[in-house]
C-alpha cells in the first residue's frame, strides 16, 4: 500500500472516530475554548430552562434550596434579575424559615421531612440563600436573616456536638455558619463549625483514602462496593468539596482552621483527581467504577467547582488540576447538558451508589441542575 492511500485510510479512520464520539461521552481531553460570554450563554440556557418550567417554586427543603444555591451564584455572575426575583419568590413563600415550628421544646434534628425538625440540617440550607439575598438586596431588612439568626444561634447555644451525622449535611450548613460570621462578627459561629465538623470528620473521614464516606452506615470494612472496595458516593463527596470551597472563601485569613481546611480541600482534590474517569465524569462509587458504572452528573458538576474555584483562588495548582477540569467540563456542557438545556444524568435522590440504577440524558433534578450553575458561574470567571 502506497503512502497516498495509506493517508486516506487514516483521515476516513479519524473521520468515523469523530463522527462516532458525537453518541458517546468524548474521551479525550480537549482544552476549554468558550468565551465568558459564551459561559454565560450556558449558564442562561440551563437556568431559564429550569425556572420556565418551574414557576410554581417549592419548599425549603434540602433539594429545592440546593438549586437556590446554584442560582445565586448565577445571579452573581450574570446580574440577571429574573434569577434574583425567582429566588425572592421562593424565599418569601417559605416566610424565610425552613422547618417552621416555633416550640423550641420540640425542635429535633435527626432526620424528618416536618416542621419540627428545625435543627436538621436538611431544613437549614435554606439560609445560605435567604442571607445572600439579604446581603444582595441591601441589608435593609433583618427579617430576611432573623430565622437563621434565632434557629443557628439556638442550636449553638446546646451542648450537641453530633449535628453533623451525614456528608451531605456539611454542605447544608457549614457556609450558613461562614456567611453569619461574616455578618454577625460573632466568633461563636466558626467555632462552633469546627466543633460540629470534627464530629462529623470521626464519623465518615477516611484518611487513607483522603475521602468521606456518606455515614456511619458506609464506612468501609462494615461497608463494601461490590468489588469489595471502599464505597465513596460521588454526590456525597461531593457535597464536602464544594462545601470546603465555599466555608474557605467566607473565612478571613486570620480564623485558626482555615489552613486545616485547605489542606484537606487540597487532599481531596488530589485523590478525586486520581479517580476522575476518562471521559470526564466520576462514577457514583469513585473508587470501585464497576459498582455502578456510567456518568453521573451531580457529583461531577460539584468536583468541577470545587476544582475550578482552587484554580481561580490560587489553592489549587492550575498545571496539576486544569486538565481535569477540561475533561470534566467538557462532560458537563457536550454530554450531561442537552440541547433543550436539560440537564441529565443526575442520579435521583438517594444516598449511595446503587448497582442498576438507570441514570440517563432524562434524569434531572434540581439539585443536580444547581451543581451545574455553580460549576459554570465559576468557570465563567476562570475564562476570558
Amino acid at each position: 500500500m502506497n503512502f497516498k492511500n495509506s493517508f486516506f485510510i487514516l483521515m476516513a479512520s479519524v473521520s468515523l472516530a469523530v463522527v462516532g464520539c458525537k453518541s458517546t461521552v468524548v474521551q479525550q481531553r480537549t482544552a476549554i475554548k468558550q468565551s465568558k460570554k459564551e459561559v454565560i450563554s450556558i449558564i442562561d440556557k440551563v437556568n431559564s430552562r429550569w425556572q420556565d418550567t418551574h414557576p410554581e417554586l417549592g419548599n425549603a427543603f434540602w433539594n429545592v434550596a440546593a438549586y437556590h444555591t446554584g442560582n445565586m451564584e448565577a445571579y452573581k455572575v450574570t446580574q440577571n434579575k429574573k434569577y434574583l426575583d425567582y429566588s425572592m419568590a421562593w424565599a418569601e413563600k417559605n416566610q424565610w424559615m425552613g422547618a417552621k415550628s416555633k416550640d423550641k421544646s420540640e425542635w429535633k434534628y435527626n432526620y424528618g421531612e416536618n416542621d419540627k425538625h428545625v435543627l436538621f440540617g436538611d431544613w437549614q440550607i435554606c439560609f445560605q440563600t435567604y442571607i445572600d439575598l439579604y446581603n444582595f438586596t441591601g441589608k435593609n431588612d433583618p427579617n430576611k436573616i432573623a430565622r437563621a439568626r434565632e434557629v443557628m444561634e439556638y442550636e449553638m447555644s446546646t451542648a450537641a456536638n453530633d449535628y453533623w451525622w451525614w456528608v451531605d449535611g456539611l454542605y447544608m450548613v457549614m457556609p450558613v455558619m461562614t456567611k453569619l460570621h461574616k455578618i454577625t462578627g460573632n466568633e461563636m459561629y466558626l467555632e462552633k463549625l469546627h466543633t460540629y465538623l470534627t464530629h462529623a470528620n470521626g464519623i465518615m473521614y477516611d484518611d487513607e483514602a483522603k475521602l468521606y464516606f456518606r455515614d456511619a452506615k458506609y464506612v468501609y470494612p462494615k461497608h463494601k462496593s461490590a468489588n469489595g472496595k471502599k464505597d465513596f458516593w460521588a454526590r456525597g463527596d461531593g457535597w464536602i468539596f464544594a462545601g470546603y470551597a465555599k466555608i474557605i472563601q467566607d473565612l478571613p485569613n486570620s480564623s485558626k482552621h482555615k489552613k486545616e481546611y485547605i489542606s484537606r480541600f487540597k487532599d481531596m482534590a488530589k485523590a478525586l483527581a486520581n479517580a476522575q474517569q476518562k471521559e470526564g465524569y466520576w462514577t457514583r462509587s469513585i473508587l470501585d467504577p464497576e459498582h455502578a458504572p456510567g456518568p453521573e452528573t451531580s457529583g461531577t458538576a460539584f468536583f468541577t467547582y470545587g476544582f475550578l474555584w482552587g484554580i481561580n483562588n490560587g489553592i489549587l495548582d492550575k498545571k496539576t488540576y486544569l486538565p481535569v477540569v477540561e475533561k470534566s467540563w467538557n462532560y458537563l456542557i457536550t454530554f450531561a447538558l442537552q440541547a433543550d438545556g436539560t440537564v441529565g444524568y443526575v442520579q435521583p435522590i438517594g444516598e449511595k451508589a446503587i448497582p442498576g440504577q438507570v441514570v440517563d440524558k432524562n434524569s434531572t433534578s434540581d439539585f443536580g441542575v444547581g451543581a451545574f450553575l455553580l460549576a459554570a458561574s465559576e468557570m465563567s470567571r476562570f475564562v476570558k
